[in-house]
């Protein structure tokens, strides 16, 4: 495994942070003795794009509220992150804001009565569009690998969609699975 090489566990982002604890991502750099941080470009209201809605479980063009962030390990830009949650939720909060949200937003969401209970991820290859390509700093025949991932409460409702593009040469994703 090369240096630049990142392996990512989804684990750490699921269930909320204990009061005082900093967000999952610079915490999961940090015990690897490297600087995780963000940059949010934008937050607020938009129509759902049509796959966000069906995820979602809403009609295509509602509104949702996005988080849109760009993710660092040690300065450079390794992941583009998408975070949709249903207007109901989530207008009015935090999560509607650019500013960062103490222990993170599945912290805020406990707080808000909204507990993930079950997940669902997709993992693809593609080609970057050229804004993410330029982002990420990748070249142009480097695909990126992108995760979505629908986060459901206890009832089965859609309270979270992450959509994340990592560039596929330097990201590995780890999955822990207990049966029984």
């Amino acid at each position: 495994m090369g240096s630049s090489e990142w392996v990512s566990t989804s684990m750490p982002y699921l269930t909320p942070r204990e009061k005082g604890q900093s967000d999952a991502w610079g915490a999961e750099a940090a015990a690897r003795g490297r600087r995780g941080s963000q940059r949010i470009v934008h937050a607020g209201e938009i129509a759902a794009p049509p796959e966000i809605a069906e995820l979602l479980g809403i009609a295509e063009g509602e509104s949702v509220v996005v988080r849109r962030r760009v993710m660092y390990v040690d300065g450079a830009p390794c992941e583009l992150t998408d975070t949709y949650y249903p207007a109901h939720i989530a207008q009015g909060t935090r999560l509607a804001g650019t500013a960062k949200i103490p222990g993170g937003a599945v912290s805020l969401l406990a707080d808000l009565g909204h507990v993930g209970a079950r997940v669902q991820e997709d993992v693809i290859a593609r080609m970057p569009s050229h804004e993410e390509r330029e982002t990420l700093r990748t070249g142009a025949d480097e695909p990126v690998l992108q995760l979505t991932r629908l986060t459901l409460d206890a009832h089965d409702q859609p309270i979270q969609v992450d959509r994340m593009a990592m560039p596929g040469h330097l990201q590995r994703l780890r999955y822990e699975i207990k049966i029984g």
